[in-house]
């Protein structure tokens, strides 16, 4: 397997514009243009629609959604546990399975990858540019059989040929729903991305063996196809491999813009973030919500941004960041 940054195999000019994410009213019926709809805690709206996927994690203020709209036609459908959308060079595909069902975290893990891996390959889209994942308890444990190592172990063994190329950007945050409930989605293109890397931290899959038997395997960010936006992975105050300021909210929100600027700086885009750069920021603890929009209406206050209560994947972590940064 191919890791790390990775030429781009075709013209840039040729590839399809990225999906337009935007945060909209929570309840906002779906135009035809809009590939995915994603809601997040109790008050996301229920429907049989395959664009729609609620995720288990609850917003810190108005409850909103996430959608991604793309030019062009857009179809939908089921494929067992899967539900998928696809448009506009792009393909949206997402699976919620129960551990309980399925021999726990490990094991789960491994067919909710399996099952993306398999209807990925078979798609026109079949490059994966960037996944979430959200497990509960994603903490809980010690050493090895911490549950997000479980899941670690469990990704990388149903994973199969779409990383062949290399690993895609991605997050990883603990729910505090129903434990055994493990939900997964992805966006992929007709076209590759480029991998970025962070010069400040170790690759993820280059971790050492202290952080499990399968490092986390996931790029820092995507650049996507078309050089136009930059899809960032989960970031955290980590240096090297190590987590920096243990307990430290405030220090630790400074690291992680510093990695954020980084990977803007890495991927030649504006070392800033503004209206088109649509964050979520994932808070440990909901006493920290103050905290932490005062920090983002000081540093960051331009960036549209979504606040959700979620367990990041180092229990000495507070707050954990992702999002798209637009070129325009």
């Amino acid at each position: 397997m191919t890791s790390g940054s990775e030429l781009r195999e075709c013209d840039p000019t040729a590839a399809h514009a990225a999906p337009d994410v935007r945060y909209v009213k929570h309840d906002q019926p779906l135009t035809q243009g809009v590939l995915a709809s994603l809601g997040f805690g109790a008050t996301a709206l229920s429907s049989a629609d395959p664009r729609r996927f609620n995720v288990a994690l609850e917003p810190l203020g108005t409850a909103v959604a996430e959608e991604w709209h793309v030019t062009g036609p857009v179809i939908s459908g089921t494929d067992g546990a899967l539900q998928w959308s696809r448009g506009g060079g792009w393909l949206f595909a997402a699976i919620e399975l129960d551990e309980g069902r399925h021999g726990g975290a490990e094991e789960t893990a491994r067919l909710a990858y399996a099952a993306l891996s398999e209807f990925v390959a078979a798609s026109p889209e079949r490059h994966v540019q960037r996944i979430w994942n959200y497990l509960g308890a994603i903490n809980q444990g010690q050493g090895d059989d911490e549950r997000y190592k479980h899941f670690c172990q469990g990704r990388m063994e149903g994973m199969g040929d779409i990383f062949a190329h290399g690993f895609p950007a991605a997050t990883a945050i603990g729910h505090h729903a129903t434990a055994h409930r493990l939900q997964v989605y992805l966006l992929a293109s007709s076209q590759p991305g480029t991998r970025i890397e962070n010069p400040r931290q170790v690759s993820a899959w280059q971790y050492p063996r202290q952080y499990g038997r399968t490092p986390p395997s996931f790029a820092r960010a995507t650049l996507l196809p078309a050089g136009d936006v930059l899809a960032i992975s989960g970031t955290a105050s980590v240096v090297g491999h190590a987590s920096a300021h243990a307990g430290n909210l405030d220090a630790q929100l400074d690291e992680t813009l510093v990695n954020l600027e980084t990977l803007l700086t890495a991927s030649a885009l504006p070392r800033s973030f503004d209206a088109r750069a649509p964050l979520k920021v994932y808070v440990r603890h909901r006493e920290h919500e103050a905290r932490v929009r005062a920090f983002l209406a000081q540093r960051l206050p331009d960036a549209p941004a979504l606040l959700l209560h979620g367990d990041i994947c180092r229990d000495d972590l507070l707050v954990e960041i992702d999002g798209w940064r637009y070129r325009t």
